[in-house]
């Protein structure tokens, strides 16, 4: 992160606790964990107990939420801060290849084994590992994840030399691995090993407080990128934003940050700039954005384009693809007024 953002952001994003779970009182560093709400609050006090400590920890939540964020944060407040991160995705790996990249294996433990390789638990020795949707481990490795915990020893594919290791354990997941124990589809033994902490990071829709913060984040990372001045949201922006209910979460959002951003040559970002599915998203009761229907979808476009040329309508019908006579045709229709418009 560059200077400018981390100044920028220092007085919300960060926090400290000196205490008996934290008694150096370690500044906690936030890049996607940041946010004012409740929930963010919950996860930084979270943070602050542990990371001191060398216990295990499961981290749930939606994709894109930011659970890897929060494992970084997590060593980063650690005493093992200097040393390695390495962050494993469980989903990509299957067979022997995925107990030779956890575990490593000797020259000759298998066809085109041409050489030792470490893995990655030895890799992490004296830092942190980060096991992404765990849930995806097959079960047979997951007895041999488990003797890892257990015995803090590392056994090559194609050896009987146990090495020792001191690896910090930080798991993933978007599943509910009580339930999967349940269905016998991860085991019970393993679940218990780990589940000494939990930390659930809530889906972004469930802290709009947060989306603004974040997304200014987002924004004077881009400029620090580019070293350009800050741009900012426009009001009506920043609605759309937090009205948006957000599937792929603080991911989604830093993409359509970015998006916008490049997508503008001033220095506000006006609606203009954000992809249709934000635009058209109808907000509900319950705080999830239900789909719209199609003339409540074609009235809050050209209402926004609307806005953004300032009510003209010949301008507004360029931005939308139409003729200016189809435009007042749909506007009549839609029961757009004219005042709206001009």
């Amino acid at each position: 992160m560059e200077k400018k953002t981390e100044e920028k952001f220092r007085r919300r994003s960060y926090s400290t606790q000196g205490d008996v779970d934290n008694p150096r009182g370690r500044l906690v560093r936030n890049d996607f964990v940041i946010g004012e709400s409740p929930a963010f609050g919950s996860i930084l006090e979270t943070i602050n107990a542990v990371a001191a400590r060398q216990c295990p920890m499961i981290i749930s939540g939606e994709t894109g939420a930011g659970k890897e964020m929060v494992a970084r944060q997590i060593h980063l407040c650690s005493n093992r801060a200097d040393k390695v991160f390495i962050p494993v995705d469980c989903t990509t790996l299957t067979g022997q290849l995925f107990e030779s990249q956890l575990f490593g294996h000797v020259r000759g433990a298998f066809t085109g084994a041409v050489s030792d390789t470490l893995g990655f638990f030895r890799a992490a020795d004296s830092g942190t590992i980060f096991l992404d949707e765990i849930s995806e481990i097959p079960l047979d490795l997951q007895a041999k994840l488990l003797r890892v915990l257990q015995e803090s020893t590392v056994t090559p594919v194609g050896s009987v030399k146990p090495h020792p290791i001191d690896v910090r354990v930080l798991c993933a997941t978007n599943r509910n691995l009580k339930q999967l124990v349940e269905e016998a589809k991860f085991r019970a033994d393993l679940y218990y090993r780990l589940n000494v902490v939990a930390v659930e990071v809530p889906p972004l829709r469930k802290r709009p407080q947060d989306i603004i913060m974040l997304a200014e984040y987002f924004l004077a990372r881009q400029a620090d990128l580019y070293s350009e001045p800050y741009k900012t949201l426009s009001d009506q922006t920043k609605k759309l934003l937090v009205d948006y209910h957000w599937p792929g979460n603080v991911r989604e959002l830093a993409n359509v940050i970015e998006r916008a951003y490049v997508l503008t040559e001033t220095n506000v970002i006006t609606p203009a700039a954000l992809p249709t599915e934000i635009l058209v998203a109808v907000p509900a009761e319950n705080g999830a954005a239900r789909l719209p229907t199609l003339d409540e979808a074609q009235r809050k476009v050209i209402i926004q384009a609307l806005d953004t040329t300032g009510g003209k309508r010949m301008a507004a019908a360029k931005i939308l693809g139409l003729e200016r006579r189809k435009l007042n045709r749909l506007m009549q229709k839609l029961d757009i007024p004219l005042a709206e418009a001009e």
